[in-house]
């Protein structure tokens, strides 16, 4: 089982909402690897930026993958539907 991500690349134009993610913002909020919709270093992208492997790093001790997952798809959906 893995993240299935629709590859809109909401999360990647809203980085201003979380300082986590600071050093990849190009100063908009938008990840200055963001080209057309694709991360333009997807092979090497940063740990954070991989769903299954940050949550081997960061989260499987806290919370089940399961759990983990809907957390993602959740804030996918309000990203989505987000208007500033």
């Amino acid at each position: 089982m893995s993240f299935i991500c629709d590859m809109c690349g909401e999360c990647c134009r809203n980085l201003k909402l979380s300082p986590i993610y600071a050093e990849l913002d190009d100063g908009t909020g938008k990840c200055r690897y963001l080209d057309a919709n694709r991360c333009s270093i997807y092979n090497d992208r940063p740990l954070i930026c991989r769903v299954d492997d940050a949550y081997e790093a960061y989260f499987k001790d806290v919370m089940s993958k399961d759990e983990y997952y809907q957390e993602n798809y959740r804030t996918c959906e309000y990203l989505k539907n987000r208007r500033d």
